[in-house]
C-alpha cells in the first residue's frame, strides 16, 4: 500500500521584495494511514508554514518553489488549480485547523450558521441537512448540539478549538494538520483537546493526523511519529519512543532537555538551554544550518549540508555526527 500523502524535496519561500525567507526549504516526508506524526520546532522553525504548504494553501507573500505532494499515490496537489484544491482537496480530503483557531469563528454568527457557510463551499447542502451532519459530528466527539444554537463569546477557549476541530471534520478528511492546537490552553484543557484529536482515529473519522507544535511534551502524550524541523528543514525524523529516548540530532537533544517533565532523570540533571538563536533564513547559515548554535560543530558542518540519511530502518537524522550519539540516550 503506498503512502497516504508524500512530500518529495518541497521548498516554499516568502518573498519581500528581491528578497526570499527559505521558510521550507528542501523538506521530504511521508504520511502513512494511522499516522499521527508530531512535528516540533522553535518559532520561526517553518513549521506552520509547512502545514500549509502539505495542502497546498498557498498565498501570497508565500510562493511555492519547487518539489511535489502526491496524495494516495495518484493524485499531484501541486499541478492542481486552486479551486479543484478547494472543492475536491480541502475540507473533504485533507483539512486545516490552522494556528488562530480560537478566532476563526465570527463573533457575530451562532456555530451552527457558520458551519453552513463553510459547508456550502464544500458541497451543496440544504440548511436542514447540513445543521445535521454537524449535530452527528458534534455527538460523535462528545460536544453537546446545544454549542450549535450558540456564539463563540459564549463558549471556553478550550470548547471553542473542540468546536473548531470539529468543523474541520466535518467531512471526515483523511488528513487533519492541526497548527498547534493546544497553546493558550490550560493543561486539563490541553488534555480534553488531545483526548478529542486521538478520539478522531479510534472513530475512524480521520486516517491520519499531523500535529505541529512548539511544546515536545505535548508529542509525548499522543504522536506516533516525530519529525524534528529547524530553520525551514526537516533535521531528524523516528518514532516517537525512539526518538525521545535516543535523540540523534544535537538540536533534538537540546529540544528534549528544555522540556519540564516529571522523570526523575529530568530531576536529577536538570534543564538546559540551546543557546544562541535562530538563524536569517533570508541569508541561512552555510552547512548544517544548526552549526551556529551547536557545541560540537566541526569544519564539516560549517562546510557541507548534512543529508538526511537512515541510522536504522525508521529513524532518519541530518548530523554529520550522528554516530557519535546513537548509541547514546537521555
Amino acid at each position: 500500500m503506498s503512502s497516504l500523502l508524500d512530500a518529495k524535496d518541497i521548498k516554499a519561500y516568502y518573498r519581500f521584495s528581491s528578497q526570499f525567507v527559505r521558510a521550507v526549504d528542501g523538506v521530504t516526508l511521508n504520511i502513512d494511514y494511522g499516522d499521527i506524526l508530531g512535528i516540533a520546532g522553535e518559532s520561526g522553525s517553518g513549521k506552520s508554514t509547512l502545514g500549509n504548504v502539505l495542502m497546498m494553501n498557498i498565498r501570497p507573500p508565500l510562493q511555492f518553489m519547487e518539489g511535489r505532494i502526491i496524495l494516495e499515490g495518484k493524485y499531484d496537489l501541486t499541478m492542481m488549480t486552486y479551486q479543484d484544491l478547494k472543492s475536491q482537496i480541502w475540507g473533504r480530503v485533507i483539512a486545516l485547523v490552522p494556528q488562530n483557531a480560537l478566532n476563526v469563528l465570527i463573533p457575530t454568527r451562532k456555530v451552527q450558521d457558520f458551519i453552513i457557510d463553510v459547508l456550502k463551499v464544500h458541497q451543496k447542502l440544504r440548511k436542514k441537512d447540513a445543521v445535521q451532519l454537524a449535530r452527528q459530528r458534534f455527538q460523535d466527539v462528545g460536544l453537546p448540539v446545544e454549542v450549535l444554537i450558540k456564539y463563540p463569546h459564549q463558549l471556553s477557549g478550550g470548547m471553542r478549538q473542540r468546536v473548531v476541530i470539529a468543523i474541520a471534520t466535518l467531512l471526515s478528511p483523511k488528513i487533519l494538520i492541526a497548527d498547534e492546537p493546544t497553546s493558550a490552553l490550560d493543561v486539563s484543557t490541553q488534555k480534553q483537546v488531545l483526548k478529542m484529536l486521538l478520539q478522531l482515529h479510534v472513530d475512524n473519522i480521520v486516517k491520519s493526523t499531523i500535529l505541529i507544535t512548539h511544546d515536545i511534551a505535548i508529542l509525548r502524550q499522543v504522536a506516533i511519529k516525530i519529525g524534528i524541523m529547524y530553520a525551514g528543514k526537516i533535521i531528524e525524523t523516528a518514532p516517537a519512543d525512539q526518538l525521545l529516548q535516543t535523540p540523534l540530532h544535537p538540536y533534538t537533544r537540546g529540544l528534549i532537555q528544555c522540556v519540564v517533565t516529571p522523570e526523575p532523570e529530568i530531576s536529577k540533571r536538570g534543564l538546559t538551554h540551546i543557546p544562541g538563536e535562530p538563524p536569517d533564513l533570508i541569508r541561512p547559515p552555510s552547512g548544517c544550518r544548526f552549526h551556529p548554535r551547536c557545541m560540537h560543530a566541526e569544519l564539516i558542518c560549517i562546510q557541507e549540508e548534512p543529508p538526511l540519511t537512515f541510522m536504522t530502518n525508521h529513524h532518519m537524522v541530518a548530523c554529520h555526527l550522528a554516530t557519535r550519539w546513537q548509541a547514546c540516550s537521555l
